[in-house]
């Protein structure tokens, strides 16, 4: 797998980030472990790694002395005190106390103390104390919490995006409560993942090049701790819309799901749990029985848990723990086919949501193109061979991790959601497991005059419909304030027990308010087009109501055509042929058609004569829409009707053309030639004759037709203008389903959240503080033997320091649980003190040779740096100044002779005294003389040496002169910079004088006639030779490069 994150930069399209505080993560939350993922700027998907340095994570957290506990910490706890740690969270979260699924889970934890929650109706969690009641959403929420600091630690970002995965068949109230674990700890989520989808999008995104637009399908099985789903995908590459382009992007799509609930892991950890505990009964061992004592079993199901994923790859095992029960230890042997034996009715269930997941997508299983594993219990070899007898395959696929892919994946789609990262597209949609339905009273009177009502019933989201998605249903004829309901639909696909879990179907009540003063207002010029409601469900397959509207159509007043001339019929025809024209646009805004083509294409649902309907349900709304969607196909096809028309034509003319250009050509041609083409074209015009009539009949008939249609035109009755009016209807929403949590027990959990964090910091840094101390007692007992502290102090000095450390040793040993972190940073800090001598003879004993040395290199350099600048400064324009020179000169005389003094004065002390030769001061002196160098070497760079006057000869150089006098001092330039490289030395040339010497020997003969005689210049020129090798001095720069100026070399 390591090969597939290497490549991933391709992958993601080179993950960008945008701002530098940006960092998303991903949370696989299992029932048993979690999976923590991470996308940072420069780091772009990595699996995080806990405190453990652990790559999955226990999903539990546990109480015990005062402090909360994570990962194998609370693990550890769990098997010493049951009751106080806490696992498997999901299996009662989002449910009532009477679910079937909390009574299974008390008979898998007896030792758990649940009460109800009166306020909501669900599980409460009592602590040991008797008092302190904790939900299942705020234990959860402790656990995002710590996975969140994992994250940040592992990344050293701040975070607070996330994308948590949830088991495909969680319904509302279930994925409510997670998304309230999250608001508890101020987690944003960027979606609730479903984590089958999670994993086929980490399949997906490593095969992009493998999907065309040919739909392909695949079967994922994940078989986990607790629960089982398979499910069927389908990919595919599809072109999408995105702004004002066409993109084509690969797209998976959820086809269909089954799942068992209660089929996984735990259930043969727990049967192994208990024949293991029927083997120590039987030892006889000691009278208790061990099925009654909650640590045994807790020891027993950790042993069992470990021999079950041996006995997946061997074929026997022995199963023993230390002290089970009376201190008495237990060993016994287990044979693969014996937990075989215990779990024979298991195995047949592990068929049965394949089976559903191809009924549910209506896919046969010869369209699979291979079925994929996932979760640690496929690793069982009978599941295994269940499924290959099934399949009727030799062969299953295992070419993705199952414990980091889906993790993977959701963090994949939270860098796409993210607000930092640039993604490659790869589209995802979800299917909803749960169909939804709307009911509704509708009141029809007889012509009695008595009312009768009956329920309505209209499916909103059917069974795999794909999410995100928006709908909206009409309620026609609904003049009054009236209320509908929002339940479940037909759940007989379920088995008997999840059926218990849905004690009603009804979610919610949804009462509107507003609808007669609505329609009194516009009852009056204008035609009720029905109640609409907006439902929403999003990202993480929550259902919304996001607003209900009564829809008014107004018919204003008749529009009169005007005549139009002959060049705006031409202008509209064009423009007829280029998208349509205006006055069609127009009277498409104004029916709104955009919000029919949403609510048509989502399935817009209206009332009917029927009471129940399958599917989709019909919109009368979309009549309508479908007229003005064919009527400019009509007229398309009209216009290239006329356009294939005239093509005959054109040629026809063409030709004659043609014809009419070769006749000069013809006639210098044979007399046979032009015998066949008389021939010809007495044919032609006997042709053209014939055709001339046939389009005079058809004009004449076409003429008629064009009049009747004027007729009718005439009869038919002017379009009148219709406006849509909508008004906002009121609606009161009442949940039926399991509450929320209310404002107050929100801030109230919150509190609990932020109080229990503060203790946890504070008992960090309390333990911080303690290792601390710890640590530099055992450290300092450890110096205080070796050699260098013994040369560095004296004997008394010694054994009173060990006294200090030994009795603070015991002092650390001797403090309360409840002691403050300062009494021992104020500890720490007095032993410091006490040592801080011994330390700093031996930190100067062991740093000044060190020291030493790099004066004396800094010395060296400085006065051979001074050799040169005093030999620059005896020219006719020096480099420095005296007053420069004779500061140099003198810190390196007072340096030179503070170290001599100093040197003699530490060789007369002993090492166990404190010394007057300090570290600190020799790198003061140092730093001194590197300051003054540098300031001389800069000035050196930036220096100009002063311009003399030029004569006019100089001036009256040809351009020939000048190129080889460039040449010329660029050699020299090249051979003085090849030997500063070398010397590290740089030269300082008088330009000017080696120039004119140039002059004078590259000067042509007819050069030196025309130019001027001046004896002064001449003998300047021969002075400047002369002096030229007097003036080539060196000087050294410590390690700066020469650079060249405009008037010398360097």
């Amino acid at each position: 797998m390591k090969m597939h994150y290497t490549v991933l930069g391709a992958v993601l399209c080179s993950i960008v980030g945008l701002t530098a505080g940006v960092a998303v993560m991903s949370i696989d939350l299992g029932a048993e472990f979690m999976k923590i993922a991470i996308v940072k700027p420069g780091v772009p998907m990595e699996i995080v790694t806990n405190r453990e340095s652990s790559r999955k994570t226990r999903t539990m957290v546990a109480f015990r002395d005062g402090e909360r506990q994570f990962a194998n910490q609370a693990y550890t706890t769990s098997v010493r005190f049951p009751r106080k740690a806490f696992w498997y969270l999901t299996h009662v979260i989002g449910r009532h106390f009477d679910d079937p699924q909390v009574q299974l889970y008390r008979e898998r934890f007896p030792f758990y103390d649940l009460v109800k929650d009166e306020e909501r109706g669900t599980v409460l969690f009592r602590t040991e104390d008797g008092e302190t009641t904790y939900t299942p959403e705020e234990l959860l929420a402790m656990i995002l919490e710590s996975a969140r600091e994992y994250a940040e630690e592992f990344g050293e970002h701040p975070i607070k995006d996330a994308v948590i995965t949830v088991p495909a068949y969680f319904n509302q109230a279930e994925r409510r409560a997670i998304l309230s674990s999250a608001e508890m700890i101020g987690l944003n989520i960027l979606q609730l993942m479903s984590d089958n989808a999670a994993v086929a999008l980490n399949y997906g995104v490593f095969r992009r090049k493998n999907f065309n637009s040919t739909i392909q399908y695949y079967i994922f099985y994940d078989m986990g701790a607790t629960s089982t789903v398979a499910t069927v995908v389908g990919y595919q590459v599809v072109k999408k819309k995105e702004g004002t382009r066409m993109e084509t992007n690969p797209q998976v799509v959820i086809k269909g799901v089954g799942f068992d609930r209660t089929l996984g892991g735990l259930d043969v950890s727990l049967r192994l749990r208990d024949h293991l505990a029927k083997l120590f009964n039987e030892q006889k061992k000691t009278k208790n029985d061990v099925f009654k004592n909650e640590r045994s079993m807790a020891k027993l199901l950790k042993e069992a848990d470990r021999v079950k994923q041996v006995l997946s790859a061997n074929q026997d095992h022995f199963a023993q723990v230390e002290g089970l029960l009376d201190e008495q230890d237990f060993r016994a042997k287990v044979t693969r086919e014996e937990l075989e034996e215990l779990c024979k009715d298991v195995f047949p269930r592990v068929i049965k949501p394949i089976e559903d997941a191809l009924h549910a997508s209506e896919i046969t299983l010869g369209e699979i193109s291979e079925v994929i594993l996932m979760g640690g219990a496929t690793r069982m070899p009978k599941v295994q061979e269940e499924l290959m007898k099934f399949l009727k395959s030799s062969e299953l696929g295992k070419s993705i991790n199952t414990d980091e892919s889906a993790a993977m994946g959701a963090v994949y789609q939270a860098a796409y959601l993210g607000k930092g990262f640039k993604v490659k597209t790869f589209n995802v949609k979800e299917g909803n497991i749960y169909p939804i339905v709307v009911e509704f009273e509708k009141h029809q009177s007889s012509e009695a005059g008595s009312e009768t009502s009956r329920t309505v019933r209209r499916t909103l989201f059917g069974r795999m419909n794909p999410y995100p998605q928006k709908k909206v249903m009409t309620f026609n004829k609904h003049f009054s304030d009236f209320s509908f309901s929002v339940g479940y639909g037909d759940i007989s696909f379920l088995s008997d027990l999840d059926k218990k879990s849905f004690p009603q179907l009804l979610l919610s009540n949804v009462s509107l308010n507003g609808v007669e003063e609505a329609y009194q207002k516009h009852k009056e010029g204008s035609e009720s087009k029905g109640i609409k409601a907006h439902f929403r469900m999003d990202e993480s397959g929550i259902l919304h109501l996001d607003k209900v509207e009564s829809v008014f159509e107004t018919v204003g007043e008749v529009t009169e055509e005007k005549d139009e001339s002959a060049w705006s019929k031409i202008g509209s025809a064009i423009g007829g042929l280029f998208g349509g024209s205006e006055g069609k646009d127009k009277e498409a805004k104004v029916e709104d058609s955009s919000e029919e083509a949403s609510s048509a294409a989502a399935g817009d649902a209206s009332e009917g004569d029927q009471e129940s309907a399958k599917g989709q349900s019909t919109n009368k709304s979309e009549a309508p829409k479908s007229d003005s969607e064919t009527e400019p196909k009509k007229t398309e096809e009209k216009s290239s009707g006329k356009q294939e028309d005239k093509k005959p034509s054109e040629s026809t003319d063409e030709g004659t053309e043609a014809a009419s250009e070769q006749e000069p050509k013809q006639e210098e041609k044979t007399d046979e030639k032009t015998d066949e083409k008389t021939e010809k074209k007495t044919k032609d015009k006997k042709e053209k004759e014939s055709d001339k009539k046939e389009k005079d009949d058809k004009k004449s008939k076409d003429g008629e037709k064009d009049k009747e249609e004027e007729k009718k035109k005439e009869e038919e009755p002017k379009k009148p203008k219709i406006t849509t009016v909508k008004e906002v209807i009121n609606s009161t929403l009442d949940s039926l389903d399991l509450p929320n949590f209310s404002k107050e027990r929100m801030k109230e959990a919150k509190k609990i959240l932020s109080t229990l964090k503060a203790k946890d910091k504070e008992k960090m840094e309390l333990e911080k503080a303690k290792n601390e101390l710890e640590a530099y007692i055992f450290d300092s007992q450890d110096k205080l033997s070796q050699d260098s502290y013994v040369k560095c102090s004296t004997e008394s000095e010694r054994e009173e320091l060990s006294k200090a450390m030994s009795e603070a040793s015991d002092w650390l040993y001797e403090q309360p649980d409840d002691a403050k972190k300062d009494v021992f940073i104020k500890k720490l800090k007095s032993l410091k003190d006490s040592l801080k001598d011994v330390a700093r003879r031996v930190f100067e004993l062991e740093e000044r040779p060190k020291a030493l040395d790099a004066l004396k290199s800094m010395l060296n350099h400085s006065v051979h740096f001074l050799k040169s600048v005093k030999n620059l400064s005896n020219t006719d324009d020096p480099i420095f100044t005296e007053v420069e020179v004779t500061t140099l000169d003198t810190l390196i005389n007072n340096t030179l002779e503070w170290r001599n003094t100093n040197l003699k004065e530490q060789q007369k002390l002993k090492d166990h005294e404190n010394p007057t030769l300090l570290v600190e001061d020799i790198a003061l002196k140092i730093q001194a003389l590197d300051r003054e160098v540098k300031y001389l070497i800069n000035k050196a760079k930036y220096w100009k040496p002063k311009t003399k006057p030029k004569t006019d000869d100089k001036k009256k150089t040809n351009s020939t002169e000048k190129a080889t006098n460039e040449t010329k001092t660029e050699e020299a330039e090249s051979k003085t910079e090849e030997a500063d490289s070398k010397a590290e030395e740089a030269e300082f040339k008088p330009e000017e004088a080696e120039s004119k010497v140039d002059d004078t020997t590259t000067q042509s003969p007819e050069s030196q006639e025309e130019a001027p005689t001046d004896k002064s210049t001449q003998k300047e020129d021969i002075k400047d030779t002369e002096t030229k090798d007097k003036e080539e001095e060196t000087l050294q720069i410590g390690g700066s490069e020469p650079t060249k100026e405009e008037h010398t070399e360097l």
